[in-house]
């Protein structure tokens, strides 16, 4: 798909008004959404397959607790955020125990979840050291970019 045809693509999503338009050709996939009536848009390209062990979790089971709400006043707490739009993955391969758990001492580059885009798996890694003091989304739960994914107590 040429850098043309997504132009394209965009000025049709933006004439018509449409929430979200996706188009694949081949192996080439793009998705182009709008956020609220703004003329904002995510743009995705991908062409590259993963092996099955990088498949994506199974959501959790409905009886998980749900996750708390991001607390914004404490300044000790760092919100680790999500840095693209995706699917959050706790572990790295379904079954597998997730990579930190609520209570847990990190340090900068540990690994703390795995945020599919696309068919490619980000790890999303602490930026400061700390315990892990609150986790705010669900395995296999779709998330925003800049959305809070974790909230880690700096020591």
């Amino acid at each position: 798909m040429t850098v043309d045809e997504i132009r394209e693509l965009i000025n049709l999503a933006c004439e018509t008004g449409i929430a979200e338009l996706e188009v694949q050709r081949g192996e080439n996939r793009v998705r182009i959404r709008r956020a609220g009536f703004a003329a904002q848009q995510e743009i995705v390209v991908a062409q590259q397959s993963y092996p099955a062990a990088m498949a994506p979790a199974a959501p959790a089971p409905a009886a998980a607790e749900p996750p708390q709400e991001p607390k914004s006043a404490d300044t000790n707490l760092v919100l680790v955020k999500s840095p693209i739009v995706g699917t959050f993955y706790e572990g790295p391969s379904p079954g597998a125990p997730p990579f930190v758990r609520v209570g847990e001492r990190v340090q900068p580059g540990k690994v703390l979840c795995i945020i599919e885009s696309m068919k490619l798996m980000n790890e999303i890694e602490a930026e400061t050291a700390g315990i892990v003091e609150s986790k705010f989304v669900m395995n296999g739960q779709p998330v925003e970019y800049g959305e809070a994914l974790f909230g880690v107590r700096a020591v």
